[in-house]
C-alpha cells in the first residue's frame, strides 16, 4: 500500500469479534450524493454561503450498508467537490466493486491504485467518504459501535472548543459571548498574517476565558521569520499551543519554530499519511497533531497517526473541516476512543444549518455524546439526501 508500512499494518488495528465472524458480503454499489448545507456566519474558509459535501452509500450484496461523507474545502486544499464526485464515480467505485468491505486495508490499497500518491496520499478527502462507509459497514455487521469495533472504551462525550474567527476584536467579543451561551468553555482562534491582531485576540480571548484551552491556528499564514517573532508574544497573551505557523512545504519553518520552544508546535495540512508523521517527527518539526480524519484518507490512517503520537509521547489534538453529520461522527468516534485530552476544534455545528440525519447530533454543555450504536452510530435520512443531491 503506497505511503504506508506493512509494519503499521501488522496487528495494530485489531477489529475485535470480526475474525471469527461469517465472511463478509461483497460490495454490490457505491452511490455518491453530493449536498449543500447553508453557512452561518463568517468563516475564512468559505467564499459562499454554503458548505459543499458528498455522502456516499456502499452497498453489499446482502442488502448491508454503510454510510460515507466527504467534506472537501478547496479554499483549505485543492480537492473540490466536482473532483470528489468525479473520483468515486470514475475511479473509486469501479476498484472496489466486489471486494470485501471490512478488509479496510485491502481497500485503501485498491483505492491508491485507482488513484496513485504524490509527495503524499492522493485524493484524501474523497478516499474518507468511501472509508467512513466501509467502517459503517464493518461496525454494523459486527453488531459493535466504532471503539468497541477497536477494542476500546470510549468517553462518553467529546469536549468542543469554540472557533473565534473575526476581522475586529469588537467582533470578537460578542463571538465569545455567543459560544459561552451555548456551553462553551474552551476557545480556538484564528490567526496570521497580521501578528498585531493576533496577539491582542489572544488577550482578548485570555481575558474571557482565564481558564480555557487557547488553540491558536495559522493556517499556514505565517513567513517563518514571522511566525518566529510572534510566537513568544502569543504564548505571553496566553496560548497554549500553535497550529501551522508556516506552510506545509516549509519545513525549514517548522524545525525553527520547534527549536525556539516558546509554544507546542502542531502539525496539520501536511501530515496526510502515518509516513509523512514518521518522517517529520524525525526530522524535529512538531510537537503534535491536529487530527482530522477528512485529511487522513479517513480513520483506518488516522487511527495509525494517534496510535503512533500515543507511544512517542506527542500531542494528540483533535479538529475537523467544519464537519456535518457522517463525518462529524466519525470526528468524534474517533476522539472519543482515544481518550482525547484536549477540546477538540469541531465547528460544523457552529457554522452549518441542517442535517440529514433522523436524529441530529444535538450540543449539551459545550460538548457531544459518543454515539454508541453499531458502526458510525447514527442514521441517515436517505430520503432526504437524495432530494437535496445535485450535480
Amino acid at each position: 500500500m503506497p505511503m504506508m508500512t506493512r509494519r503499521a499494518f501488522a496487528g495494530s488495528l485489531p477489529l475485535a469479534g470480526l475474525a471469527a465472524a461469517a465472511p463478509a458480503p461483497a460490495i454490490r454499489s457505491i452511490d455518491v450524493f453530493p449536498v449543500r448545507y447553508p453557512v452561518n456566519g463568517y468563516f475564512k474558509f468559505f467564499t459562499k454561503p454554503e458548505r459543499q459535501t458528498a455522502f456516499v452509500k456502499v452497498i453489499c450484496e446482502d442488502g448491508t450498508f454503510g454510510w460515507g461523507q466527504s467534506v472537501p474545502l478547496p479554499t483549505w486544499s485543492y480537492e473540490t467537490l466536482e473532483s470528489v464526485t468525479t473520483a468515486f464515480r470514475g475511479y473509486l467505485a469501479p476498484a472496489l466493486i466486489g471486494k470485501n468491505p471490512t478488509d479496510l486495508a485491502g481497500a485503501h490499497a485498491a483505492m491508491n491504485k485507482a488513484i496513485a500518491p504524490s509527495f503524499s496520499t492522493g485524493m484524501p478527502i474523497a478516499k474518507a467518504g468511501i472509508d467512513l462507509a466501509l467502517h459503517d459497514i464493518s461496525g454494523k455487521l459486527a453488531g459493535r459501535s466504532l471503539p468497541e469495533l477497536w477494542g476500546r472504551k470510549p468517553l462518553a462525550k467529546v469536549v468542543l472548543s469554540w472557533t473565534v474567527n473575526t476581522k475586529s476584536l469588537a467582533e470578537a467579543e460578542a463571538v465569545l459571548e455567543d459560544g459561552r451561551k451555548r456551553g462553551y468553555k474552551h476557545f480556538n482562534i484564528k490567526v496570521a498574517p497580521d501578528p498585531k491582531f493576533d496577539v491582542e485576540l489572544a488577550r482578548t480571548v485570555r481575558r474571557f476565558a482565564p481558564e480555557c484551552f487557547l488553540w491558536a491556528d495559522a493556517n499556514g499564514g505565517y513567513d517563518t521569520d514571522t511566525a518566529l517573532t510572534v510566537i513568544p508574544k502569543l504564548k505571553d497573551a496566553g496560548v497554549n499551543v500553535l497550529e501551522q505557523p508556516v506552510t506545509a512545504n516549509r519545513l525549514s519553518g517548522f524545525a525553527a519554530a520547534k527549536r525556539q520552544g516558546a509554544l507546542p508546535i502542531i502539525l496539520d495540512e501536511g501530515v496526510v499519511s502515518v509516513t509523512d508523521l514518521e518522517e517529520f517527527h524525525k526530522l524535529g518539526l512538531l510537537d503534535g497533531v491536529a487530527m482530522k480524519p477528512a485529511r487522513t484518507a479517513g480513520l483506518l490512517d488516522a487511527r495509525l497517526q494517534v496510535e503512533y503520537l500515543e507511544r512517542n509521547k506527542l500531542m494528540f489534538l483533535g479538529s475537523g473541516l467544519t464537519d456535518p453529520d457522517i463525518a462529524l461522527a466519525a470526528a468524534v468516534a474517533l476522539y472519543a476512543a482515544y481518550g482525547l485530552k484536549y477540546p477538540a476544534a469541531l465547528n460544523g455545528l457552529q457554522y452549518l444549518a441542517g442535517s440529514f440525519l433522523r436524529s441530529p447530533f444535538q450540543l449539551e454543555d459545550g460538548a457531544l455524546a459518543t454515539p454508541a450504536k453499531p458502526g458510525l452510530g447514527v442514521e441517515v435520512d436517505e430520503e432526504k439526501v437524495r432530494k437535496a443531491a445535485h450535480d
